[in-house]
């Protein structure tokens, strides 16, 4: 599949692991994405954050953000390196153009809800006015 799409993978690393660790394991799984042909466009380091609910009787984690650009063969495999490391303690992916469409898809039928809809309160007093002084003119 040639075509490129975006993604955000968000993963949560256990907070027994000390920075410099938490490092290097982002850097392997961005090396893992370039290897695999994808390309980062953004890394944030989101840091030690309390999680909503206990995961392993964690009440903490440290958090980190990719947003990846490839084809979804380096997000499968990148996934299943997730799933096997054990200072992983959760992981999300999502396909951001998907959300991006629908985000723009919405915006543009609230545009055309309000092009219908008839003028408040305060605008039907400012066209009031204005073909008021339009005519006095």
């Amino acid at each position: 599949m040639a075509d490129k799409r975006s993604y955000e993978v968000v993963f949560i690393v256990d907070p027994g692991a000390a920075d410099d660790e938490v490092m290097k394991l982002s850097e392997n799984f961005q090396k893992i994405i370039t290897d695999q042909g994808g390309r980062i466009a953004k890394t944030e380091m989101m840091g030690r954050r309390q999680l909503a609910y206990e995961i392993n009787h964690k009440r903490e984690g440290s958090y980190i953000l990719l947003e990846v650009e490839g084809s979804g063969a380096e997000i499968a495999e990148l996934e299943r390196r997730m799933r096997v490391n054990d200072r992983v303690l959760r992981y999300m992916t999502i396909r951001v153009d998907d959300a991006r469409q629908r985000a723009d898809k919405l915006k543009d039928r609230r545009a055309r809800k309000a092009a219908r809809r008839p003028a408040s309160g305060k605008q039907k007093a400012a066209n009031a006015e204005t073909e008021f002084e339009g005519r006095a003119a």
